[in-house]
């Protein structure tokens, strides 16, 4: 247990939370999306391990459920992006939004945690502090200022007390707009790569001989990407696999869009092999271990298949209103984490017009062809995973004892009150 924890550990109330007393503190989690279940789920088992008698609360998926979360709603109900995408929703989305605000304010936690999905948490945040102007809020991955909008972090500043930072290079723009910051690294890089064994074992199961490649898909986890993406990725691997009889195809599907892509993909040569969501996240992580190469939609997905060396083509399209909008507002010239982190063009990435067959079929298949080049790749995969893992404690570990302090911040500076 750490010094943070044994700030809490103390003798345990029962009834009404009373100000002084030592009721186990209750931590609100909002998370929008697959990415953000996946940190929210790492977050908790962290927090429980530096504080068993923790409770939660608040909005998450299937991963923050298996780890104790009863979530709110289905956050495949949030799973949109971009201006055209969001606004005939927007009439649901902002009742969804309600609904937590309203949640978030009846449970009377201790901290909230918002967890990425800037759009829709920092709203949550923001109208929670209006109604709790005392309570701590924390932001779990700080919002890419440094890429477009830099105007954001001051805006947030107003109801966001901490934020927990997943790149090294974030803190100083998070601190100058007022708020505390910690660079935690990213939980993926703590998480070790399947033995080589496993990922031949999981081949084996797939009915692959030695040898036989094995092209991984993971077209988005909103509807919208998936819609825009997919028949990119389709025609291109199946040019691939035209060229490359054997070729084999494995699909990891995110929750928020698994039917979508699957009856997609349901008569596409050669037919893939399906990872579904409830089959678990260690198949998922098998499958990215096991592929040769992968085709990819830009996201956190990137991460994980840098954290079990596979080497990948990254593609994303948005609307073509909220592609206008974001190329003003710009600053950096890749949307690939493993080659901002890198300060390389590694992976080659393709997006909007350049997101095209015949630009992106020629790198899959030099990733496929050339060992060279896989291992460029690899090399800054290793990188990156060392400096994305924030040391020897383990990133999630570290955002735990982040909100640990906080809490006892909070605690503290009402008992002096």
């Amino acid at each position: 247990m750490s010094r943070v924890a044994r700030l809490w550990s103390t003798e345990r109330a029962g009834g009404t939370k009373e100000p002084g007393s030592r009721l186990a503190p209750l931590i609100y989690l909002v998370a929008g999306e697959p990415s953000g279940d996946r940190l929210g789920a790492a977050l908790m088992h962290a927090l429980r391990a530096e504080l068993p008698e923790l409770r939660f609360a608040g909005l998450g998926g299937r991963e923050m459920a298996a780890a104790g979360l009863e979530p709110l709603f289905d956050i495949r109900a949030l799973s949109v992006m971009g201006l055209t995408e969001v606004v005939p929703r927007l009439p649901r989305i902002l009742g969804l939004m309600k609904r937590v605000v309203r949640d978030a304010l009846a449970a009377e936690p201790d901290v909230l945690v918002t967890i990425d999905s800037p759009s829709f948490t920092l709203r949550v945040a923001r109208r929670v502090r209006r109604r709790r102007p005392s309570l701590p809020v924390v932001h779990y991955v700080a919002p890419s200022v440094w890429a477009w909008r830099p105007g954001r972090a001051a805006r947030m500043a107003a109801h966001v007390d901490h934020v927990l930072a997943l790149l090294p290079f974030e803190p100083p723009y998070m601190e100058e707009a007022g708020m505390g910051c910690d660079f935690v690294g990213h939980p993926v890089a703590e998480r070790p790569a399947p033995a080589p064994e496993a990922g031949a074992r999981y081949r084996a199961e797939l009915g692959l001989r030695p040898g036989q490649p094995l092209v991984l898909m993971a077209p988005g986890s909103r509807p919208g990407e998936v819609r825009r993406l997919l028949p990119l990725f389709r025609r291109t691997v199946e040019a691939l696999a035209a060229e490359r009889p054997g070729l084999a195809v494995v699909v990891p599907l995110a929750e928020t869009v698994a039917d979508l892509v699957e009856r997609r993909l349901r008569r596409m040569t050669p037919r893939p092999h399906f990872v579904r969501p409830e089959a678990g996240e260690h198949q998922k992580w098998l499958a990215m271990a096991a592929a040769d190469v992968a085709l990819v939609a830009s996201g956190t997905v990137v991460l994980e298949l840098a954290a079990v060396g596979t080497p990948m083509v990254a593609c994303y399209r948005a609307s073509p209103v909220t592609a206008a909008m974001v190329r003003r507002m710009l600053r950096v010239k890749s949307a690939n984490l493993v080659n901002l982190v890198s300060d390389s063009r590694v992976v080659p990435e393709f997006y909007q017009e350049r997101a095209r067959q015949h630009l992106v079929e020629p790198a899959l298949a030099e990733l496929l062809d050339d060992e060279t080049a896989r291992e460029r790749q690899r090399a800054a995969m290793r990188s990156v995973m060392a400096t994305l893992g924030g040391g020897s404690v383990p990133p999630s570990a570290r955002a735990a004892r982040a909100v640990l302090r906080v809490l006892a911040a909070a605690r503290a500076a009402d008992e002096d009150g």
